[in-house]
Parts: structure tokens; sequence; C-alpha cells
């Protein structure tokens, strides 16, 4: 009998710890769980679009997209669901990743020059003419970004040329090259180079090729965000060295007198 009560004494004890543990209000396997994010789609490339592509609807597609990540220029659905339809013929002006969000910032209507497009707005395209030599060995390509330098040839006093080079334009994005690639090399040999250029540098370019010759000096693409160095001011011309002229010491006055002619010299 003794054993029978201590066997009832431990099965009444589990009982009441377990009744405990998981208290009054027992919490459903649902509300475990944290509720899912609300989610929206976002139009997305489907493919790396480089500048000058030309969509068609298998160049786009919806991606799911957390709500509290979108921004005004992202395009969705629930706001444009014929956003794709909408997108179609219109060419991609900037390189777009595959899984980027598109906006129209980035396309442009396909009723114009594909370099028009391309051109971002408030830009113009000004083209220079360039060499090997000239173009970091013909290495540089379209959307790369280079310094532009001014490089005069001067007349020194002493008969000899002086030249003298400066940056002029920094960070200019090159919209295309005259390109023939070299077989043996690899690099891109061209005779103009196209640059995107606001007015006043179209301006500054255009007047510096005529006083000067141009080169382009190709930058990293990892220094796109890279402060630029202050410009030191040009130095002044340095002055001509004065050459004295020893006056003569008398004058001569031609004088004529009928058919007759006399010179007379003058004391100074």
């Amino acid at each position: 009998m003794l054993r029978i009560a201590i066997f009832a004494l431990a099965l009444m004890s589990g009982g009441a710890a377990a009744w405990l543990s998981t208290g009054s209000d027992p919490v459903s396997a649902e509300a475990a769980f944290a509720a899912p994010a609300p989610v929206d789609h976002v139009l997305v490339a489907a493919a790396d679009l480089a500048p000058g592509t030309r969509i068609d609807a298998a160049a786009l597609r919806w991606q799911p997209w957390p709500q509290d990540g979108l921004t005004e220029s992202y395009v969705t659905q629930a706001t444009k669901p014929d956003a794709p339809d909408a997108f179609t013929g219109m060419t991609v002006r900037s390189p777009i990743m595959s899984g980027e969000p598109v906006h129209p910032g980035k396309l442009a209507a396909d009723d114009g020059g594909l370099l028009s497009v391309m051109l971002s707005q408030g830009k113009r395209a000004v083209a220079v003419r360039i060499s090997a030599d000239t173009t970091a060995g013909g290495f540089i390509l379209p959307n790369d970004s280079v310094d532009v330098l001014h490089t005069r040839l001067r007349q020194g006093t002493d008969g000899q040329a002086d030249a003298s080079s400066r940056a002029i334009l920094r960070k200019i994005r090159v919209l295309a090259i005259d390109q023939t690639v070299d077989a043996d090399t690899g690099s891109v040999v061209g005779k103009t180079a196209t640059l995107e250029l606001s007015p006043q540098e179209a301006e500054t370019i255009v007047a510096a090729e005529a006083d000067g010759a141009i080169t382009l000096a190709l930058r990293a693409a990892s220094d796109i965000d890279e402060p630029e160095p202050e410009r030191a001011p040009e130095p002044d011309p340095e002055p001509a060295d004065e050459v004295l002229v020893q006056q003569p010491a008398f004058k001569s006055v031609r004088v004529f007198r009928g058919t007759q002619q006399e010179i007379v010299e003058l004391g100074r």
C-alpha cells in the first residue's frame, strides 16, 4: 500500500508541474512565429542591360520586394501594372545590373539618335581628335572616366620651344570612340573620342584643342568618389629679359635744299 501511495503522489506532482509550465492560456503554434513582412512587386532587370540596349518583354520582370525597402523611384506592380509594356521599345541610358530596380530615369524614348539618348540632361557631346599616344595607349573605352590634359608650346626668349601641360577637365565620361580593335595588342585605336560635357566644358575643350594638343588620361574605376585636389594657380609668365639699347650719341637729320641734300648731325 505504501508503494502505491508513493507512486500516486508522484503522478499527481508530475501532472501539477506540467499544468503550471503550460499555463491556463496555451499559445498557439501560429503565434509562435513572427508574421511575414508585407511585400510588393518591383520591376527589375531580368539580365544585365548595357547602355543603348533596346528594352523588350524578356528584359524586365517583377520581383518581390519588402515594402519597407521601397523608394519613390521604384516602379511597383500595384501602382503601374502595365510598366513592362510601357517600357518596351525604350533605350537604356546607363548600365543596369540583373535584379536592379528599373526606373524611368535610366530609360529614354527611342525617338532620336542613340547618342542623344545616352546623353545626360543638360550635357553636350563633343568630339576631340585622339591617337593611341593621347588615349592611354588606346585602352580607353566608352563609359570610362578620364581627365583632359592640355599641352601648349610657346616660343621662349632664347628661341627654344617651351612646353607646358595642365589638367583642364576632370572626371569626364567617354561616350564613344571611333574605334578599331588591334588584333595583336587588343588596344582600341581611334581618330576621335566623343566626350560628355557641360556647355562651359565644351567651350573650354574646343578652345584648348585650337590652342594646343589634347590628351586623355584614364581614371581608375574605383576613384569615382575621390575628392579632387586643389588646382594650383597657373604661374605668371616670366617677364622677358630686358634688352638695353644704347642710344646713339648723335641724331642725324637729312636736309633738302632744292636738288641738293645734306645730312646734319645734332647733339643729344
